[in-house]
């Protein structure tokens, strides 16, 4: 038997956050919400950084979901300019630091420019193979679901694939993460205790860890005290260890 400080396996491969707490963060501070956005994404940056030394290849951030559009008309049009200016301000700074950036999510709803700035971004980043970071952007997993069914289903109209042939794997490659292995560890920020449409499919055996830290303080050191606790968790995927 390890001992009890010990890790029982490896630290997790795939990272997905749920950032939350930003707008509290500034709220506390007395500062208005979208002031708590840019020091999140100020963040982000910490975060993608230290993966490399954490064992971490494959980070996924939920930035914006489909359910956000709800928000107040000046919340979102920042947000939407924050995503912009941050493709802008970071795009060589990630080609530079070997991150692969890839975007999952819903685009139609999501404007020209930002698009492009979105699909540019990919492209520049696609040789890269240190980090691959993938950012949730108008995304909810039931809508990514949804898609999915759609896609699905025009392929067996079409005579391209049999019902008989569709199962979970098939399925899985209809949807946005595709190109993705499953999370390992899900963690969410400022103390909710849930998953809020995010990864539903993907993390049917992730472990999950809510944590009271708010988005803009979550730390690399932080970020290394939940990945340390994670190695300590008994995965058994539905299986008994004996």
């Amino acid at each position: 038997m390890p001992q009890i400080d010990q890790p029982l396996h490896d630290g997790p491969k795939h990272v997905a956050v749920i950032m939350d707490g930003n707008g509290r963060w500034a709220q506390k501070r007395g500062r208005p919400r979208l002031f708590g956005h840019h020091a999140g994404a100020r963040r982000v940056r910490e975060i993608v950084r230290a993966c490399p030394d954490e064992g971490v290849k494959y980070l996924t951030i939920f930035a914006f979901s489909t359910e956000n559009w709800k928000r107040t008309q000046t919340e979102v049009a920042g947000l939407m300019a924050l995503f912009r200016r941050y493709i802008q301000r970071e795009a060589m700074a990630l080609l530079d630091e070997g991150v692969r950036v890839r975007f999952i999510g819903d685009r139609i709803k999501l404007d020209d420019k930002l698009v492009s700035l979105m699909d540019n971004l990919e492209l520049l980043t696609s040789n890269n193979d240190k980090v691959h970071l993938t950012i949730a952007l108008n995304y909810g997993s039931r809508d990514e679901v949804t898609r999915a069914a759609q896609r699905l289903a025009v392929e067996i109209e079409q005579g391209r694939l049999s019902h008989k042939d569709v199962d979970a794997e098939t399925l899985s490659r209809f949807l946005d993460t595709r190109f993705l292995p499953d999370p390992d560890l899900v963690i969410r920020t400022s103390g909710e205790a849930r998953i809020s449409n995010f990864l539903l499919w993907q993390s049917a055996y992730a472990e999950y860890e809510f944590i009271d830290t708010l988005w803009p303080d979550f730390t690399k050191d932080v970020f290394a005290k939940v990945l340390a606790g994670y190695g300590k968790r008994e995965r058994r995927f539905g299986a008994v260890i004996a």
